[in-house]
Formats: C-alpha cells, sequence, structure tokens
C-alpha cells in the first residue's frame, strides 16, 4: 500500500473512532441523566459550550487565511455546490417534515441545518427551541440532530465510493457538507480526485458559516 493511502486510512480510522466515542458519550449522558441527580448549574455550563464552539467556528474560518486564494482558484461557478448542498438538503428535511406529526417542518429543517456539524447543531438546537418545546422535547431533538448529523459524516466516511459511482464526483461532497473541509476530505479525494481539494476546503467552509444562521433561522 502506498504511503499516501495508508495516511488516508489512518485518518479515516481516526474519524471513525471519534464518532463511535461520541455516540459513546452521548449514551453515558442519557444513563447519567437517567440515574443521577444533576446539578442546576449544568443548563448555564451547556451554554458556556455552545459560545465556545461559536468561537471554534470563527477561529476555523480565520484560520484559513487561504480563502481568497481558494476563491480565485475554483472560480465564482464552484458557489454552485454548496449552494446545491444547503438547498438540497433543506429541500428533503422539509419532505421529513411532511411525513412527521411529531415535529413541525420547522424542526426537521433545523436538524438539516446542521450539515454534519453534529457538535454545534445538537446544543444550538436544544438551546434555542427550549423556551418553545421545554427541555424534555428540545433535547429529544437536539439528540436527533446529533445522532443524524453524525450518520451523514459516517455515511460519506464508508459509502465514498458508491456516492461517486452513483451521482459522479460531486456526491460524497454533497453528503460530506460541512465536514468536507477536515474529516470526510481523505475518503472524498480518494474516490473523486487530488484535484478537489480546493473545492472541498471551500465547500466545507461556507457551509460551516452557515449552519449557525441556518440553525438559529429555523429555530426561531
Amino acid at each position: 500500500m502506498r504511503p499516501e493511502a495508508m495516511v488516508i486510512q489512518q485518518r479515516k480510522k481516526a474519524t471513525m473512532k471519534g464518532s463511535i466515542f461520541t455516540l459513546i458519550l452521548f449514551g453515558s449522558g442519557c444513563i447519567a441523566g437517567a440515574f443521577m441527580e444533576m446539578p442546576d448549574y449544568l443548563p448555564d455550563l451547556s451554554v458556556c459550550i455552545l459560545y465556545f464552539m461559536m468561537l471554534q467556528v470563527g477561529i476555523n474560518i480565520g484560520r484559513s487565511g487561504n480563502l481568497k486564494e481558494i476563491i480565485n482558484t475554483v472560480g465564482p461557478k464552484v458557489l454552485l455546490i454548496p449552494i446545491a448542498t444547503i438547498t438540497g438538503t433543506l429541500l428533503f428535511s422539509a419532505l421529513t417534515g411532511l411525513l412527521l406529526s411529531r415535529w413541525s417542518i420547522a424542526d426537521c429543517m433545523a436538524v438539516g441545518s446542521g450539515m454534519g456539524y453534529y457538535s454545534l447543531s445538537s446544543v444550538l438546537i436544544t438551546q434555542l427551541k427550549t423556551p418553545s418545546l421545554g427541555i424534555q422535547l428540545a433535547t429529544e431533538l437536539g439528540t436527533i440532530a446529533l445522532l443524524s448529523n453524525i450518520f451523514r459524516e459516517m455515511l460519506v466516511l464508508i459509502g465514498a465510493p458508491l456516492l461517486r459511482r452513483w451521482l459522479g464526483p460531486f456526491g460524497p461532497l454533497a453528503a460530506g457538507g460541512a465536514t468536507t473541509a477536515d474529516i470526510t476530505m481523505p475518503a472524498i479525494l480518494r474516490v473523486s480526485g487530488q484535484e478537489l481539494v480546493a473545492i472541498c476546503l471551500f465547500h466545507g467552509l461556507l457551509i460551516d458559516m452557515s449552519v449557525p444562521f441556518l440553525v438559529s433561522f429555523f429555530c426561531a
């Protein structure tokens, strides 16, 4: 196996372990919440974590000092790819809302607005929906956002070759959503070609920036 392929395989395994670890932490939190008495300051702590995540989004975007160079390299037509990704995700989220009686269309679109960014979207949805739904339903909706966006990430990591075969070179890119700038990039480049590296970065950064605004909009 070539060194490049070995590095990609190692990154893929590390990402899979991170997703599994997130699910384990989530399950442990559910068990702890069910059988242990939680301190009163816990809701305030989650708000602080949310603010820190928002700061992290800004830092990650700011660290990409070559964003202008990327835009000049890929051209304005590449804007159509993240726009299509966002539009398609919100459209199918809205269709899902028509099929579910428990959740409104706006709730389903808020979940879809996570675009694979499960850590931010789940906390943000829980915080913003608590005043209107109550803590129990808001936490349930945040949990759905967490799981659905983790599954979206894992779909690309595991199924990138099939997505490439069925949907073309941009299929894995669209499925990756906000994760194409980091976590799922190796899997996408492996099946779609190294020439998409700039497009992956641009696509992921642009969708990264859209997640807080879209989630906040549909939770309003």
